[in-house]
């Protein structure tokens, strides 16, 4: 079993680091030709999206992405089930989520917690950003470096959030720049995005969507495709050495 979880190791960590009621998206063919230059200013709403996770061609089981109004707060979730393949045989589980404001269309996490299961651990981190104190603290199953004060910047974001943004921020030709912090952890983010729409198929739905990348130095790539009025990428994929690694593929979406 311990060799089992140390190949959905990748899995795991990309799915839980740094994706009308009954909604169901509409075939390409179908839908208006999206204008995202015209767009005006992006609104946050309530939405629950799901999607099939595929690993390395695969399917493994499903994930569930929630964005939520909590008064004058909202928060962001999600969950990943494994059920097939290695990931169903090691009972994988991730449940994430943060808390956080929306300050002058910039999203400010204010608490993060990231639960992970499977047949032989428990891992669970808990996090808190005091923009008072300019620092963001974690504790939990982490190393003790991790579990230091980093120093916070107007605009950081966890990776949940990161996502959101990515929604918020795609325009065609854009260069999107953001500071992930997130479980004790510090990186630059950097994502080109297409400058021309592209036709999407996720199973037997189509759509129009910019392709959005995140490029690494070690040659891995993060890509998300965006479609014009739908609150969650329709597509998220990581690449590893030239290789579909982890796939999520929107099955369906519904707003508040």
């Amino acid at each position: 079993m311990t060799r089992t979880l140390r190949s959905l190791a990748p899995l795991l960590l990309f799915l839980a680091a740094p994706v009308a009621p009954a909604q169901v998206p509409a075939p390409a063919e179908t839908a208006p030709v999206p204008v995202w230059e015209s767009a005006g200013p992006h609104l946050l709403e309530p939405f629950t999206a799901t999607y099939a996770a595929w690993y390395r061609g695969r399917e493994a089981g499903d994930a569930t992405m929630r964005l939520v109004r909590e008064g004058g707060r909202w928060r962001a979730d999600l969950v990943i089930r494994g059920d097939r393949g290695l990931a169903g045989l090691a009972r994988l589980s991730v449940h994430q989520s943060t808390v956080f404001e929306e300050v002058g269309g910039q999203y400010r996490p204010l608490s993060q917690s990231t639960v992970r299961e499977a047949l032989v651990f428990d891992r669970r981190v808990t996090g808190t950003y005091d923009w008072n104190a300019m620092q963001a603290r974690w504790d939990g199953s982490l190393k003790k470096d991790r579990r230091r004060p980093v120093p916070l910047r107007e605009g950081d974001m966890s990776g949940l959030l990161i996502n959101l943004a990515v929604i918020r921020d795609a325009r065609p030709g854009a260069i999107l720049h953001y500071r992930f912090v997130d479980g004790g952890r510090v990186r630059e983010y950097v994502y080109e995005v297409a400058t021309e729409p592209e036709t999407v198929m996720v199973g037997d739905m189509g759509y129009e969507a910019l392709r959005v990348a995140r490029n690494q130095a070690d040659g891995d790539q993060t890509v998300f495709w965006v479609a014009a009025g739908v609150p969650t990428p329709v597509r998220i994929l990581q690449r590893k050495d030239g290789q579909d690694e982890i796939d999520l593929r929107l099955v369906a979406y519904e707003g508040a």
